[in-house]
């Protein structure tokens, strides 16, 4: 297989991946481009990569800034904006785990504790109702209090270090 063949099937195989954890196929397949690219690329090398319109590549771009994992790179004498995606890949997971969390945990969790605090009647049904919205929402706490430890001892040094000590 050749580089541009490989390099094709990785953005591509990321694109489709994108989805699972919470962004769009475009976005993700930028990010991948970024993500392999030596050097900060251009929107408009992004554009011609992956066939996509300025303001597709834009509006996706501005989505992967604001979840912390592309920057934006500017070069002395250039007019363009370059842009670079985060290279170090646990520093990657903390941010997607954070703004997965931050997107969907903790909007989930306000849910559940809004629907698990209901009064139950006499009726079975909503005894029941209630008592798996509590455990759901004791179990969906559990995985983010989990994901706030995991995320935590990544940003201190002692952390850091017994992390590179399980490699």
């Amino acid at each position: 297989m050749e580089f541009k063949e490989a390099k094709n099937k990785f953005v591509q195989t990321w694109g489709a991946l994108g989805s699972q954890w919470g962004i769009n196929k475009t976005m993700a397949q930028i990010h991948a481009l970024l993500m392999v690219s030596n050097e900060p690329v251009s929107m408009e090398e992004i554009m011609e990569e992956l066939q996509i319109s300025r303001g597709n590549a834009s509006m996706n771009l501005r989505g992967l800034m604001d979840w912390g994992i592309v920057y934006k790179e500017f070069k002395a004498g250039e007019r363009k904006e370059f842009f670079t995606a985060e290279k170090d890949l646990d520093e990657l997971a903390v941010k997607i785990s954070r703004e997965r969390s931050k997107r969907e945990i903790k909007p989930t969790l306000k849910i559940l504790k809004e629907v698990s605090t209901i009064e139950p009647k006499d009726s079975a049904e909503e005894k029941h109702f209630v008592d798996q919205t509590e455990k759901l929402y004791d179990f969906v706490l559990k995985v983010d209090n989990m994901l706030d430890k995991v995320t935590e001892m990544n940003e201190n040094w002692l952390g850091r270090m017994v992390i590179k000590l399980l490699k």
